[in-house]
């Protein structure tokens, strides 16, 4: 793998980034103070009694940042930053939180619920850093100091042995051990930090892919600890490993990459924005050195991990980031060895639109398992998928879906053990108390121009000259038995505007808060067909006392079932699959 650096000065970013934090830093602290965010769990602190916080991670990176600015001045500040963060972990080994730090100065780590054991990865890899490239700058008692700390980070690290299957923090967890095994001379720690590479490009490779899939937040963070991983270990072994995972997740991301949109194909396993974040934007332009250029709401952002790591897209890569082209993926991302479920990704793309769609997939906030982007006139609209209880994603409903090219049959089903709004924080326990209850098809981005419609059991919208044709085929959804009795011609699209999205919604229950027990109903499933930019296939649609099953013709004969594209939906709520 060509690891030549590309000609992008980051310099002049990392001091902008410096220049940013500056009014953040709060001297009595000696620590940035930055308005409250959280994703809604380990913190118990709220935005409205802490609008400010003073956090470890972004402090002990903004400390890494002032020695990387190569500026005498910013070091003692920087001094006392680790200085104050290294104070807030856990050096008792005796206790179970031993090796980690807190989120944030205001919340130590007993009051979390729970602590995030991440937090030895995310602040250990910065004092990593500070001892590689800085450590003949520090003051001999600091430099112990974090010796020390790194010490009780992998400690932390080794014990919770976190597997391949969290992409993101066995990269981080590998990251850690292994240069600071190497540092400071550890070769059993920095053999762990081998092996633990070694372990995910083992299970990468039976996949075929990373487990976070196609995730715009992670693959970003897997390609940065990888790039570090290559330009910091001296292991031969280490640094052909992380070569190699490289090439793998530079393919994935500009194979999905529209370049008419300028936008991150899906479908997405994980992500926090719909529509590619200003943050994204800017290591994509960095990373293939301006081959694909982004307009930004401001001035470009810059993440201060991305310094000294060595992120470059390989050549071979770069010309899908600027070539429209009609293409179609179909990758296997996720396999449960023990029940034999897999999870298949589809991505179908042309110069005016890009779909994706997972056969399977829970409808958490953070995936995106029917996601659309659409050309209009140069701006971009998404279309997605969404089911919302209470006006929050539910994650207990689950997509089924088959698709050829453009043509989509889709189908919502529901679990009885699965989350409310996270998938393992909240379980519902079979039942869910709701006043709202509905599958949504959002459209957002650019609308200008966007023409929609819903006429009971169909819908549509015209974009950027492309038709989109939704039509509900079935759905039941009996609260009671012998009560609610709406099939699909009861249950209309209901069209709404608001907040700068168009909405289709099939409202499943609204009005006054009661008990949905979907161990109770006999039947609770939703079935319904998108086409894109063409004339909707006949479709056939046929119930039985435990599935619906829709199938039309497909445009390969060669293919099975004589040549139909099918979907069977179970109609009555259950358990997730067991080993």
């Amino acid at each position: 793998m060509d690891r030549t650096d590309n000609s992008i000065d980051h310099k002049p970013l990392l001091l902008g980034k410096i220049h940013n934090w500056e009014k953040h830093f709060d001297p009595e602290v000696n620590m940035l103070k930055l308005p409250f965010h959280s994703p809604g769990y380990h913190t118990t602190l709220t935005a409205e009694k802490f609008p400010l916080v003073h956090p470890t991670y972004p402090s002990i990176l903004y400390a890494l940042a002032l020695l990387d600015s190569e500026e005498p001045s910013s070091r003692g500040r920087a001094f006392a930053v680790i200085r104050k963060v290294i104070s807030l972990q856990d050096q008792n080994p005796s206790n179970d939180t031993y090796g980690i730090w807190s989120w944030f100065y205001e919340e130590p780590l007993d009051k979390m619920s729970p602590p995030d054991w991440n937090w030895a990865d995310f602040c250990g890899k910065q004092l990593v850093q500070i001892e590689v490239r800085h450590g003949d700058k520090l003051p001999r008692e600091l430099r112990e100091q974090i010796r020390r700390a790194v010490f009780c980070a992998c400690d932390a690290i080794i014990k919770r042995d976190v597997g391949p299957h969290y992409t993101n923090i066995a990269l981080m967890g590998a990251f850690v051990t292994l240069i600071a095994g190497e540092a400071y001379g550890q070769p059993r720690i920095a053999d762990y930090g081998i092996r633990r590479l070694e372990k995910l490009q083992a299970f990468t490779n039976r996949l075929g892919t990373f487990h976070e899939f196609n995730s715009p937040t992670y693959s970003v963070i897997a390609i940065t600890e990888l790039s570090k991983i290559y330009t910091l270990t001296s292991s031969t072994l280490a640094k052909k490993i992380a070569g190699d995972l490289l090439d793998g997740v530079w393919r994935m991301v500009a194979e999905h990459f529209h370049p008419a949109t300028k936008q991150w194909s899906g479908p997405h396993s994980r992500s926090y924005s719909t529509l590619l974040t200003d943050t994204a934007k800017s290591f994509l332009q960095i990373a293939t050195d301006h081959t694909v250029r982004f307009t930004f709401e401001k001035e470009q952002p810059y993440d201060a991990e991305w310094f000294g790591s060595g992120i470059r897209c390989p050549q071979p890569y770069l010309p899908y980031f600027t070539q429209s082209e009609e293409r179609q993926l179909h990758q296997l991302y996720s396999r449960n060895e023990q029940t034999g479920q897999e999870k298949w990704a589809t991505t179908y793309m042309t110069p005016a639109f890009a779909i994706g769609v997972s056969s399977e997939e829970i409808m958490w906030n953070q995936t995106r398992p029917l996601l659309v982007y659409f050309d209009n006139g140069g701006e971009a609209v998404y279309l997605k998928l969404r089911v919302l209880h209470d006006g929050y994603d539910y994650c207990s409903a689950v997509l089924n879906s088959s698709v050829e090219g453009n043509q989509l049959l889709l189908g919502i089903r529901f679990l009885t053990d699965g989350g409310d709004t996270h998938p393992s924080l909240d379980l519902i326990k079979g039942s869910i108390e709701a006043s709202d209850f509905r599958i949504r098809i959002e459209l957002g981005g650019c609308l200008e121009h966007v023409s929609s419609e819903a006429i009971d059991e169909r819908a549509e919208a015209i974009i950027g000259g492309c038709k989109v044709s939704l039509r509900t085929l079935f759905a039941a959804f009996e609260l009671e038995p012998d009560q609610d009795k709406k099939r699909s011609g009861d249950r209309k699209w209901e069209l709404t505007r608001d907040s700068g999205i168009i909405c289709f919604d099939l409202i499943l229950h609204a009005g006054e808060a009661r008990t949905l027990d979907f161990e109770a109903m006999s039947k609770a499933a939703v079935l319904f067909s998108l086409v894109i930019g063409e004339a909707e296939p006949a479709i056939t649609v046929e119930s039985r006392e435990d599935v619906v099953i829709a199938s039309f013709a497909g445009k390969q004969q060669s293919l099975l079932n004589d040549g139909r594209i099918s979907l069977s939906l179970a109609l009555k709520p259950a358990a997730s699959p067991k080993a």
